[in-house]
């Protein structure tokens, strides 16, 4: 982690932006939702507002006492919430750029902390184990999920306001009905600590990233796995999609960030499931198009029995989640031996090349 921001423009031959000033690792970034400001929490205890132009301007909040986990912008862009290893959650004004008020109830590092859509409630996720949900006007805790079996790497609202996300280290992805303070969906599709989630504009879906390299793209209608991506070298640490949907972004410990493109076609779910599902690879980072369908489900979804998924008996779609499941496992036992064969592949090498330099100095 080099301590700078960069900021990347997709046209063709335009450079890209670095921006100096973080004195430690940066640990989330995010535009405003206007796009003129970028926002950046640090390692070094600060946050800093940007202005994404040549000169790298930017405003630094000394906002912590320790490691700034999570910056995040409401929806109107006029306040900020960070979330810090100090155990608090802090809220700013973004054009004032002062303090309001800090949350300070959970027991540990807090990872995470987002505004809902209408900027009335804040949700926040920790290594306590726990995620509470924070009425912003009252600044009370107004309730706490206690259901992950391990630590709160990322939470997110749904875009309706009615639901929101948890990614855990206990490999799984929760959605929760904060109307009704009720578990909706419960995942267990990833191999290893889940790090990162981002929801999709439509509500429809939820795509995850994890430490065992994968991005997977759940259908939250339907309530299952829809897409495995494979392209990391290595755990992938973050993911999003873009404002518009059209596209979403990708980070991996392999030092390499990955932009991929979707586009949503209007296809009837029991027309999907006649088509193969695509494995993609973006090793080489090509901008590459994943086709997802586009439902139409306005508020949060609930997902149906089997034997109620378009008419498809429970036996089959059974059968078929259980082959999918299957090759996950292959794919990923296929990947960790690549990268056992890198490896042994540069400890040979490095062994030859001391030979090498061994007889040159004979």
């Amino acid at each position: 982690m080099d301590a700078c921001l960069m900021v990347w423009n997709f046209k063709p031959q335009t450079r890209a932006y670095r921006f100096v000033g973080h004195k430690d690792a940066v640990m989330s970034v995010q535009f405003s939702p206007s796009g003129h400001l970028v926002v950046s929490a640090s390692r070094d205890k600060t946050v800093r507002l940007w202005v994404p132009s040549v000169k790298g301007e930017s405003t630094v909040f000394k906002a912590h006492t320790a490691t700034v986990r999570s910056v995040s912008f409401s929806a109107d862009g006029q306040s900020l919430v960070t979330a810090s290893d100090d155990k608090s959650i802090k809220v700013w004004t973004v054009h004032r750029q002062k303090f309001l008020y800090s949350l300070n109830q959970h027991s540990n590092w807090v990872r995470s902390a987002k505004f809902s859509p209408d900027g009335r409630l804040i949700v926040s996720g920790s290594d306590d184990r726990t995620v509470r949900v924070w009425d912003s006007n009252s600044r009370e805790c107004v309730h706490t999920f206690y259901e992950h079996g391990g630590f709160v790497n990322q939470v997110d609202f749904h875009p309706s306001g009615t639901c929101i996300a948890a990614a855990g280290t206990d490999n799984t992805v929760k959605v929760w009905d904060i109307r009704m303070n009720k578990l909706l969906q419960h995942y267990q599709v990833h191999g290893a600590a889940v790090n990162s989630l981002s929801f999709h504009p439509t509500g429809n879906y939820l795509i995850t990233a994890s430490n065992d390299s994968t991005l997977k793209v759940l259908d939250l209608v339907e309530g299952r796995l829809f897409y495995t991506l494979h392209g990391h070298q290595g755990p992938a640490t973050a993911v999003a999609f873009s404002r518009a949907g059209d596209f979403f972004a990708s980070g991996g410990s392999d030092e390499q960030v990955m932009v991929w493109k979707t586009n949503f076609d209007s296809v009837d779910y029991s027309e999907l499931t006649r088509l193969p599902q695509p494995r993609l690879s973006a090793a080489d980072g090509r901008l590459l198009t994943v086709h997802f369908p586009v439902g139409r489900s306005g508020s949060c979804p609930v997902s149906r029995p089997l034997e109620d998924r378009a008419g498809i008996p429970a036996a089959l779609v059974n059968t078929f989640e259980h082959i999918v499941t299957q090759l996950d496992i292959l794919t990923q036992t296929v990947s960790i031996l690549e990268q056992r064969l890198t490896m042994t592949e540069d400890k040979l090498r490095e062994c030859l090349e001391a030979q090498q330099h061994s007889h040159a100095r004979e």
